[in-house]
């Protein structure tokens, strides 16, 4: 994976916007269920309302180039409900935690700016 801020690339694809990795399948992230919530956050948040790639031991979140995505508490909390470990750290440390996985056990959200 390469990282720029506003893009990355994927399996050799850039991306132009956040992606969500569910077991291989890149998809982009839809915002638009956790857009309600920006001005509480200053930033569009993720929340529970997206489509969230659930399964798995592990949940990886991409937070940006400088960590700003706020994570809201509810994902955290449906997380340890699922009994998945969420691991939240700036998108070029959730690039090297993904890099040695193989496709079918990545479940990812990944952050491509701020």
């Amino acid at each position: 994976m390469l990282l720029a801020f506003g893009s990355i690339e994927v399996e050799g694809r850039r991306y132009d916007h956040d992606v969500v990795i569910d077991r291989g399948e890149v998809r982009k992230r839809s915002k638009k269920p956790s857009k309600p919530y920006r001005e509480r956050y200053g930033h569009t948040p993720l929340s529970v309302g997206e489509d969230i790639p659930w399964g798995g031991d592990h949940l990886i979140i991409g937070t940006g180039v400088d960590g700003a995505l706020p994570v809201m508490a509810e994902v955290l909390a449906e997380a340890r409900r699922r009994g998945i470990d969420v691991v939240a750290v700036p998108t070029a440390e959730a690039c090297r935690l993904l890099a040695p996985l193989p496709a079918r056990d990545v479940r990812a959200i990944l952050h491509v700016t701020c």
